[in-house]
C-alpha cells in the first residue's frame, strides 16, 4: 500500500486535527452520508495528510481536499477530476511514476515532488473561511521550513498563491503583492513560485484552463530544476 511517505509527527498531528468545528462537522457528515456513487466505500473522513519525499525539489500547494475525492480516499488530489488532471501532468514531466491516482493502494509514487494544501479538511462548497485558512497555515508554515531542498513551488489557484506569499513575508516587511495570473513567476528567497489556475471542473469544463496551459506550468518547473 502506498502511504504518505512523510510519516513525521507533523503529518500525524494533521490527521488528528480538530481545530475548526465547521470543517470537522462537514467532513464527518460527508463521510457518514456519502454519495450514491461511492455508497459502498469507506470514507476517510479526516484531515488529509500531505505526501511525497521531504527532499523533493518541487512543492505543489492546492486548496483543500474534495468532499468525495481526498476526503473519501485519504490522499491529496485522489479520486476526483482535479486529481486526474494533476497526475497526468506530473507523470508527463517525470514527477510521478504513473498518470493516475485512485486510492491508497494504487501504487502511486511521487518523484522529487511533494503535495500539500492550504486546508487539510474538505470545506463546504470548497470555500474555507479566513479563520480556517489562518488555523491551518501553521501546518503549511512547518512544511515550508522542513522542505529545505524545494526550488520550485506550484500554487494551484489564488488562495494557494496568496498563502505561499504570506509564508515568504512572515519575518520581513511585505513587498508589493503581485497580481495573480496563470503562468506568473515570482522569485522568492531561493525558490521560484509558479502560479496556475486550479484544475477544478469550474476551470477545466469552461476552458479557462486547458491541458496545454496546465502542462506549461510543469514544463517550466522541470526546466527550472534542470537548469
Amino acid at each position: 500500500m502506498c502511504q504518505p511517505r512523510d510519516s513525521s509527527a507533523l503529518q500525524k498531528k494533521i490527521v488528528n486535527c480538530r481545530l475548526c468545528p465547521r470543517l470537522v462537522q462537514w467532513r464527518e457528515q460527508i463521510a457518514a452520508d456519502k454519495t450514491r456513487r461511492f455508497e459502498n466505500e469507506a470514507y476517510w473522513g479526516k484531515p488529509v495528510p500531505s505526501f511525497g519525499p521531504v527532499d523533493a525539489r518541487l512543492l505543489i500547494v492546492g486548496l483543500a481536499p474534495a468532499a468525495h475525492g481526498a476526503n473519501r480516499t485519504g490522499r491529496m488530489f485522489t479520486g476526483d477530476r482535479s486529481g486526474d488532471w494533476l497526475y497526468r501532468a506530473l507523470h508527463r514531466f517525470g514527477f510521478a511514476n504513473q498518470p493516475h491516482s485512485s486510492h491508497l493502494a494504487d501504487g502511486l509514487q511521487l518523484l522529487d515532488c511533494y503535495i500539500t494544501a492550504v486546508i487539510h479538511c474538505a470545506p463546504p462548497l470548497n470555500r474555507p473561511s479566513g479563520s480556517e485558512i489562518s488555523q491551518c497555515s501553521t501546518y503549511l508554515h512547518s512544511e515550508w521550513q522542513t522542505l529545505k531542498k524545494t526550488k520550485v513551488v506550484v500554487a494551484l489557484g489564488r488562495v494557494a498563491f496568496d498563502s505561499v506569499l504570506r509564508l515568504q513575508v512572515r519575518s520581513k516587511p511585505a513587498p508589493r503583492k503581485p497580481t495573480f495570473r496563470h503562468g506568473l513567476e515570482v522569485s522568492l528567497e531561493g525558490r521560484m513560485l509558479l502560479a496556475s489556475f486550479h484544475p477544478s471542473q469550474q476551470n477545466t469544463f469552461t476552458g479557462r484552463l486547458t491541458e496545454e496551459m496546465f502542462d506549461s506550468i510543469f514544463r517550466r518547473a522541470r526546466q527550472i530544476l534542470r537548469d
